[in-house]
């Protein structure tokens, strides 16, 4: 691996914690420059304006790529008038992460609602919109742990959808599409040489042989064996309730999971503060905390760095592998 460019991290809503999570991120050691308002930042945070990204800063010191919103942040209280500023920051970030300024980008939390709002915000999160500005390449979500082993490491395939669309959405197409976005993520940004993928069941007990539901033989089943004929190395369609234990997860990389909560539960039971979200098809590296924007703790100095360091951590290792 090679030195890596410093990391964007983006302010995300500022009204969240993200104002006070990112002078604890310091602690990370990873070289980051914070992209947003320097007047939302708790008081008494050390921070140094800067030009680019990487230019230096005195140690301990937070370096701070200005970007002026129009109104303060209340902790706990959005602003409409500062959404759309939070959205150019992400638009930002990503401009400066493909002109190969940054390494990558790591997005502090947004509240979708309130962007909605204020900025007439149309996408159902960071990981879509940032697959629309990078030219709307296909992508998709992963969840990894920091601080667990064997590691577990979730796709969900489809994302954030009422789970009575579940059925129609999840497509032979786009379960293909997510190996191998998977697949060629794992070996790029994971340097893994051959990846093994678990495919999970839609249906309890992975249908139990057309008992209770038939898409695992109907369609998964046969688009698994086409594709290890490729190359690829597939397990499943398996029970979804028996694949994270420790055994199971140590015969996988990662598990690819039929809609959000088949994949999100075990990974928030297993690593919740050490979580990592990583949007996996992008030309550029981003990761972002596992958590929202925790409007209820917000400006109280209490939220847990953990995440986000742990976020962090993984962009730059990721972006020296590139």
């Amino acid at each position: 691996m090679t030195e890596a460019r410093p990391i964007i991290l983006t302010c995300g809503e500022p009204a969240g914690v993200g104002p006070e999570l990112a002078p604890k991120a310091l602690a990370s050691g990873v070289p980051f420059v914070f992209l947003g308002d320097p007047r939302h930042l708790r008081e008494g945070t050390a921070w140094a304006e800067v030009a680019a990204p990487g230019e230096p800063v005195a140690e301990g010191v937070l370096a701070v790529l200005r970007h002026d919103f129009p109104a303060p942040a209340v902790p706990g209280r959005p602003d409409p008038a500062n959404a759309p500023a939070v959205v150019e920051v992400i638009a930002r970030a990503v401009d400066l992460a493909m002109s190969g300024a940054a390494g990558g980008i790591c997005t502090l939390p947004i509240n979708k609602e309130a962007l909605k709002r204020g900025a007439g915000f149309g996408f159902p999160g960071h990981t879509e919109y940032l697959a629309h500005l990078a030219g709307d390449v296909p992508v998709v979500m992963m969840l990894a742990s920091t601080r667990v082993e064997p590691p577990c490491r979730v796709v969900p395939v489809t994302i954030h959808i009422p789970l009575s669309e579940v059925p129609l959405a999840l497509t032979p197409l786009r379960l293909e599409q997510a190996i191998r976005i998977t697949d060629s993520a794992m070996r790029r940004d994971f340097g893994l040489a051959q990846p093994r993928l678990a495919i999970a069941g839609l249906n309890p007990h992975a249908g139990e042989n057309g008992v209770m539901g038939d898409e695992e033989a109907r369609w998964m089943a046969p688009l698994v064996e086409r594709l290890r004929r490729e190359g690829f190395d597939l397990r499943g369609p398996l029970p979804a309730d028996t694949m994270f234990y420790p055994a199971a997860r140590a015969r996988y990389d990662a598990a690819l999971c039929a809609y959000h909560d088949q994949a999100l539960i075990p990974i928030k039971t297993l690593d919740f503060a050490g979580g990592v979200n990583v949007t996996l098809g992008l030309p550029f590296v981003r990761t972002s905390p596992d958590h929202g924007t925790a409007f209820d703790i917000a400006g109280q100095g209490i939220a847990d760095a953990q995440s986000v360091i742990a976020a962090l951590r993984m962009a730059h290792e990721m972006a020296a592998r590139r």
